[in-house]
C-alpha cells in the first residue's frame, strides 16, 4: 500500500466497508451452482457483462416473451433468525416461475439480485444453492446476475433478494382470461403453507401476540415457527404446464391479496367468482393466526392464501380432465367454486 502524503497508508475500498476478495471468493464457490442449471439455450457464461440466451423457436407460429420481477419480502427474517439461507432462492424463483405460468409462458432463464451490507461468501452460496436448485427443478438457466455489497445500508447479517424471469408462449396458447366464462368450474390447488406472503402480519402474531420463539412449535401444527415461516413456495409448473396450454381458460397465483384480489385479476369483464369456503381444509397456520390475532376473516382472506395458492378456471365438461390430470400426477386438487355473473368480485359462500 502507498503511502499518503502525510506518511499514514492510503484508504482501500475494504476500509470502507467492500471486500473485493470475498466477492471473488463467492464467485468462485457459486460459478459450479449456476452451471448446474445450464440449458441448450445459453451462449454466455457467469461473469460476463451480460447474460446470453437463444431461444429455439422452431414450434411456435407466433412466440411471445412473458417476464415477471419479483423479492420474497420479509419471509427474508425468518431466515436470518434461523440461519437457514438455502431456502429463499428456491421461493423466489417458484414464484416468478408461477407469476408467468398463468399466462401459459414456460420459463427459459432467470437473473437475481442480492444487496447485503458486508459480503458473507458462504450465506451469499446457501442463497444461490435455492435459487439454482429451483431454476433446475423448473427447467430454466440461472443467467446471470448482481450482487450488491453496500455498507451501511442493511444491517449486520441481513440481505436482500430479489429476481426477474423470461418464459415463452405461443400467442394461440396464450392465457389471459379472454376465455372464462360463467358456469366455468374454479379448480384449487394446494398451497405449502404461507409461500411468500403475509409474513409481516405473521411475524407479529407468532412473536408478540403469541410470544414464540423462531424455535418453538406452534399449537395445532406439529411444528415450530421457523419451519412454518420457511416452507417453501411452491411451483406449480409441472402440475398445469400441459394443460394451461390447452383446457384452462385461466390460472390465478394466489399471492399478496389472497384469493379476494388475484381472482379478479384473470375476470373477464361480467364475470365474478363464487367460492365455496367449505370445499377445503384451511391449513392449521392460518387458524392459529387468525384466531391468535384476532384476526377477522375478510382480513385473513385478503393477506394470505389461506391454503390455496393456484387457481385453475375450466370449462364444465373439461374439469374432470383437469383433475384426472392432476390425480395421475398425485396433485391435490379440489372444486373450490366457480364463475358466476357478476362485477369482478370474489363472493364467499
Amino acid at each position: 500500500m502507498e503511502p499518503s502524503e502525510t506518511g499514514k497508508p492510503g484508504l482501500t475500498y475494504r476500509d470502507a466497508g467492500v471486500d473485493i476478495d470475498a466477492q471473488d471468493e463467492a464467485l468462485r464457490r457459486i460459478k459450479n451452482l449456476v452451471r448446474g442449471t445450464r440449458t441448450t439455450g445459453v451462449l454466455s457464461e457467469l461473469g460476463s457483462f451480460g447474460g446470453l440466451f437463444q431461444p429455439d423457436l422452431a414450434d411456435f407460429e407466433r412466440p411471445i416473451l412473458v417476464s415477471s420481477a419479483d423479492g420474497v419480502g420479509t419471509k427474508l427474517k425468518a431466515a436470518f433468525m434461523t440461519g437457514r439461507h438455502n431456502t429463499v432462492g428456491r421461493d423466489l424463483v417458484n414464484h416468478c416461475v408461477n407469476d408467468i405460468l398463468v399466462q401459459g409462458a414456460s420459463p427459459m432463464f432467470f437473473l437475481d439480485y442480492l444487496a447485503t451490507g458486508r459480503l458473507e461468501p458462504g450465506v451469499l452460496a446457501s442463497v444461490v444453492e435455492g435459487l439454482a436448485a429451483g431454476c433446475r427443478e423448473n427447467g430454466c438457466a440461472l443467467l446471470g446476475g448482481e450482487t450488491a455489497e453496500m455498507p451501511g445500508f442493511y444491517a449486520d447479517g441481513e440481505y436482500d433478494v430479489a429476481g426477474f424471469i423470461v418464459g415463452l408462449v405461443d400467442r394461440p396458447r396464450l392465457l389471459d382470461g379472454s376465455a372464462v366464462r360463467p358456469g366455468d368450474v374454479l379448480v384449487g390447488l394446494p398451497s405449502a403453507g404461507l409461500h411468500t406472503n403475509g409474513f409481516s402480519l405473521a411475524r407479529k402474531v407468532f412473536f408478540d401476540v403469541a410470544g414464540l420463539g423462531i424455535d418453538d412449535t406452534v399449537e395445532g401444527t406439529g411444528q415450530t415457527v421457523g419451519q412454518l415461516l420457511l416452507a417453501e413456495h411452491r411451483s406449480y409448473l409441472r402440475a398445469l404446464a400441459e394443460p394451461a396450454a390447452r383446457k384452462i381458460h385461466a390460472l390465478a397465483h394466489i399471492t399478496g391479496g389472497g384469493l379476494t384480489d388475484n381472482l379478479p385479476r384473470v375476470l373477464p369483464q361480467g364475470c365474478s367468482a363464487r367460492i365455496d369456503r367449505d370445499r377445503w381444509t384451511v391449513p392449521p397456520v392460518f387458524e392459529f393466526i387468525g384466531k391468535h390475532g384476532r384476526v377477522a376473516e375478510a382480513e385473513m382472506f385478503r393477506t394470505f392464501n389461506m391454503g390455496v395458492g393456484m387457481v385453475a378456471a375450466v370449462s364444465p365438461g373439461d374439469a374432470s380432465g383437469l383433475e384426472s390430470h392432476l390425480d395421475g400426477l398425485g396433485e391435490p386438487n379440489k372444486r373450490i367454486g366457480e364463475v358466476v355473473e357478476g362485477d369482478g368480485e370474489v363472493l364467499y359462500a
